[in-house]
């Protein structure tokens, strides 16, 4: 059993949750560690920001606050202590002690019971955020867990237990939040550049449809065609590439022609050229896209 807390709590008792099971993938995730790609650091963080941002004021916290980033379900906890908890992101089955309690809402959890978070129908990444935050070890200056770098604590694991920290604040909760919908194809904005001029046709980016690899992950949504539309492929009269920064959201074009999508964990530098950019909204939207998703490019 782990215990995820500092080591220095000042002889303060606090409400803990205790992992019973994580699904594919669990994560403490924060704002990030923004500001430091230039030192190599990746800025990490929650996939979804606007989601954790939503989390946060249903409790009434900080937006940035530390919360769990739960990819396509299955996690479960018991808690110590009352606490007031919420689960943003796409529209999800919440359970405690086996009643339905609803999403995108505050929720009082007693000593004792048993939160569960099951798989949206829709969508790959919940976010479940607790009034004073989980207060777990920073590096770094953030608690985000960096499945790339290693930096931050590591994946949840059953067992887990996690300390929830004092409500220092007194910022008011949310009682409720409004649901989005993903629709059947998703549509990103995206502005071309800086390399579009390494393709012969960036265009094509735009053009037809394109569908979600089960490869994806914090890193990057990889994308493969559909049915027989070309990919993007490179100009053979340009000289190699030599590796430069590369941004969130950026769509990176390798050798395949089949794009990869950057997410918060992507690397500070890569090799292959960088033909557009998402605008944030579509990066979070990219963030709860699952294998099999159909998906449009706009570019701009």
């Amino acid at each position: 059993m782990r215990h995820l807390t500092p080591s220095d709590r000042g002889g303060r008792e606090h409400a803990t949750l205790t992992v019973l099971s994580t699904g594919p993938l669990a994560t403490v995730q924060d704002f990030g560690r923004p500001g430091r790609a230039h030192l190599g650091v990746p800025r990490s963080g929650a996939a979804d920001l606007p989601a954790l941002a939503q989390a946060n004021r249903l409790v009434g916290n900080p937006e940035g606050a530390a919360a769990i980033e739960v990819t396509l379900g299955g996690w479960s906890a018991r808690a110590t202590g009352r606490m007031l908890l919420a689960v943003t992101g796409p529209a999800v089955r919440v359970t405690i002690d086996g009643v339905e309690a609803g999403s995108h809402s505050a929720i009082g959890v007693r000593d004792g019971a048993v939160v569960r978070v099951d798989a949206p129908v829709r969508g790959c990444r919940n976010y479940v955020a607790v009034r004073g935050g989980f207060d777990v070890l920073a590096e770094l200056g953030s608690r985000s867990t960096d499945t790339l770098s290693g930096l931050g604590p590591d994946p949840l694991r059953v067992g887990d237990v996690l300390a929830i920290g004092s409500d220092e604040n007194e910022w008011p909760a949310s009682g409720f939040a409004p649901v989005g919908s993903i629709p059947e194809i998703v549509s990103l904005v995206a502005a071309t550049g800086p390399r579009d001029d390494r393709v012969v046709d960036v265009t094509v980016l735009g053009d037809g449809r394109w569908t979600v690899s089960p490869a994806s992950n914090r890193i990057g949504v990889r994308l493969d065609r559909v049915a027989d539309d070309p990919p993007v492929r490179h100009r053979d009269d340009v000289p190699e590439m030599r590796s430069e920064g590369v941004p969130l959201g950026g769509v990176q074009i390798p050798p395949s022609g089949q794009p990869v999508i950057f997410l918060a964990d992507h690397p500070v530098t890569g090799g292959y050229p960088v033909v557009a950019v998402l605008t944030a909204e579509s990066v979070s939207r990219a963030a709860q896209l699952t294998a099999g998703d159909e998906v449009r490019i706009v570019l701009r």
